[in-house]
């Protein structure tokens, strides 16, 4: 689904089968002329690259400096506009609004508690529960839509879906789960399958993992 095979620096996190499910999800919303889309913890580009291709006015976030200098270079090599900034999550955008708001955030469960990942596992690890960055961006993105405005976030169902929308909802927005996708296990999660087990979050005979969209939308 993503067009282009992007340039992606090492540490930099790569278009996968998560990208490709929230890219297709893109496909399917109807976006204003020239919306204003935000694409949070960007990576290469290539979501934040696909919105553009629909007209919006794009706008990329990464923590990373690797991958704010993959994605402005894969925008001038695709020949497309868009604005790159390096922050943790809203906070290069404070003030703005959008009507669409894209996110494959880290939501990987991981060992070692509540310790902040480093390097490339920034990208994927999200402490012992998977939530450390996805409960940040259900408190703090319904704030940022404008209304009619709509958030799709990818993440595995090891990290509660039924959580995620529980806190959208709180805050008043429509969400539900339009994308479902199973994969098998990568190099991160099969290096951790046991302690996934132990902790009662995988069955023993499980070698795949659930992918899902969540669809949240701010009524008019």
């Amino acid at each position: 689904m993503v067009a282009v095979n992007p340039l992606v620096l090492p540490g930099v996190y790569a278009p996968q089968e998560d990208t490709d499910l929230l890219a297709g999800a893109l496909s399917e919303e109807t976006l204003p002329p020239a919306a204003h889309v935000l694409d949070v913890g960007t990576g290469s580009g290539a979501l934040a690259l696909e919105a553009a291709r629909r007209g919006g006015r794009v706008t990329a976030v990464d923590v990373s400096r690797r991958a704010v200098y993959a994605a402005r270079w894969n925008a001038w090599r695709a020949g497309l506009p868009l604005r790159v900034r390096r922050g943790n999550l809203f906070e290069p955008v404070h003030g703005e609004s959008f009507d669409l708001i894209l996110t494959n955030p880290p939501y990987v469960p991981a060992p070692g508690g509540a310790g902040r990942p480093r390097g490339s596992a920034r990208a994927w690890d999200a402490g012992g529960d998977g939530r450390m960055v996805l409960d940040r961006i259900c408190r703090e993105a319904p704030a940022m839509l404008r209304p009619g405005g709509v958030l799709l976030m990818v993440h595995s169902a090891l990290s509660d879906p039924d959580l995620t929308l529980a806190h959208l909802r709180a805050t008043g927005l429509k969400a539900s789960v339009t994308r479902r996708r199973r994969i098998p296990f990568g190099p991160v999660l099969r290096s951790r399958a046991d302690w996934l087990r132990r902790r009662g979050l995988l069955s023993a005979d499980e070698d795949d993992e659930e992918l899902v969209v969540v669809r949240a939308e701010l009524p008019h």
